[in-house]
């Protein structure tokens, strides 16, 4: 089976998840910052891998992309895209610098930084995924890139099969007192890992 064939109830579930991860997320950034976070209920959907650049924008506007691998008793990958300016708000906000102009500006410093925020907001989603089914999801050393929309979900970047033509897409927003914080959260789990997933939370 692959994603397209998920059913309304199984989406419901994958919100359920969804909503529980971003809070976690929230609270941990809360801690990073100091500040209050707040979050929107996130919107889940199944798009097509080549559709990824336009839901941050038009497809070559520069992001940055946070890559992770997902091993244990389910696989596949990770991706956490961040629209430039929230990219630069969110590295100001936990480094408490000044806003570096991006793309040129975004240092490996700056990506350093990034890569910390979306391991923190990845492990979020998926330890509310590993609590929901019981299972054992370990993540990987993260990866960046610094690119258009449209380009970071290429096999340069990913490697990915064939077979894979569509990812699960979480989009939230997070309010930081006046500041409005974009970011899309997709998972890629492979053609078995998704079958193990909805039979775990008995949704098969």
């Amino acid at each position: 089976m692959d994603l397209r064939s998920l059913d309304s109830s199984q989406l419901d579930a994958m919100r359920e998840i969804a909503n529980i991860g971003a809070g976690h997320a929230a609270t941990a950034l809360s801690q990073m910052t100091d500040r209050v976070i707040m979050i929107d209920v996130p919107e889940v959907s199944i798009i097509r891998i080549e559709d990824v650049g336009t839901i941050t924008g038009e497809p070559d506007d520069a992001v940055a992309a946070v890559m992770m691998k997902v091993l244990g008793d389910v696989t596949g990958r990770t991706v956490q895209i961040f629209p430039g300016a929230s990219a630069v708000k969110l590295v100001s906000m936990v480094s408490g610098g000044v806003e570096p102009e991006f793309p040129d500006g975004f240092t490996s410093e700056h990506q350093s930084t990034l890569k910390e925020i979306g391991n923190i907001i990845v492990g979020a989603y998926l330890n509310a995924l590993s609590d929901f089914m019981g299972l054992l999801l370990i993540m990987s050393v993260p990866a960046i890139a610094i690119d258009m929309a449209g380009a970071v979900m290429t096999t340069s970047y990913l490697n990915f099969g064939e077979e894979q033509d569509h990812v699960l897409c979480v989009n939230t927003g997070m309010i930081i007192g006046e500041e409005r914080i974009r970011g899309h959260f997709l998972l890629i789990p492979d053609a078995t890992s998704l079958q193990v997933m909805l039979r775990e939370m008995k949704l098969v």
